[in-house]
């Protein structure tokens, strides 16, 4: 599904030069659930935004899918990140303002589909999140555990191809942080294959492999058994 070859990205000032990924490769295969780790400013950010569409590489390939990505403009990745990823970040990224039943639509919204299906759609993710009855609460009426569920339900209620997640226990004790790394298990099992940014060996005990970072490259790779 993702095969990155030499993959480069730099940021630049008037006085610095920081290189964030250094001749890059990596490949993870349909189904997959990986772990990526790595000390601060080692790339994995840099690597993740790249991965779901949000930054372009500077030098490089990126084949997505079987497409090369690497150089498409922002017009045309916007439309691939809205069709085939869903993201799950630390923070949640949940819409104060809208219910949770809202925060789960919005991305079918995005993509144009009628508003009976995404009822439908939106209650079963809802459901299969064990949030139903908390749907027509807001964010912060929840705990930090149910917003997180609230967000996986967001990521995948487009059934997406492949899921980010970046450090997504980070703000969770570890009863929640268990029950959310159990959820995207869970959805591994049954097809989406997941990427995941963490600084936690407990959470990336859940992958099957582990690859680690340094100075914007992989050094390490580890699988579990």
């Amino acid at each position: 599904m993702i095969k990155i070859t030499n993959l480069e990205k730099i940021y630049r000032t008037e006085d610095v030069e920081t290189v964030a990924l250094n001749k890059l490769s990596l490949e993870v295969k349909e189904g997959e659930f990986v772990a990526i780790m790595g000390p601060s400013g080692c790339g994995k950010s840099t690597l993740l935004n790249i991965l779901g569409l949000l930054d372009d590489p500077d030098s490089g390939s990126f084949l997505f899918d079987g497409i090369e990505v690497a150089g498409f403009g922002e017009r045309k990745r916007a439309d691939l990140r809205k069709r085939y990823i869903g993201f799950v970040f630390q923070s949640f990224n949940l819409i104060d303002e809208l219910t949770v039943f809202e925060n789960v639509e919005l991305p079918l919204i995005y993509l144009g589909v009628g508003a009976a299906e995404r009822k439908q759609r939106v209650e079963e993710v809802l459901d299969k999140m064990q949030i139903m009855h908390r749907r027509n609460h807001y964010p912060q009426q929840l705990s930090g555990g149910q917003q997180q569920r609230v967000a996986v339900a967001r990521a995948v209620v487009n059934k997406p191809k492949l899921i980010l997640a970046d450090e997504p226990t980070g703000n969770l004790d570890s009863s929640n942080g268990n029950e959310v790394m159990e959820l995207l298990t869970n959805l591994n099992e049954q097809g989406t294959t997941i990427i995941m940014v963490t600084h936690s060996e407990h959470d990336a005990r859940y992958s099957h492999r582990i690859v680690r970072m340094l100075d914007g490259q992989t050094v390490l790779e580890n699988l579990m058994v």
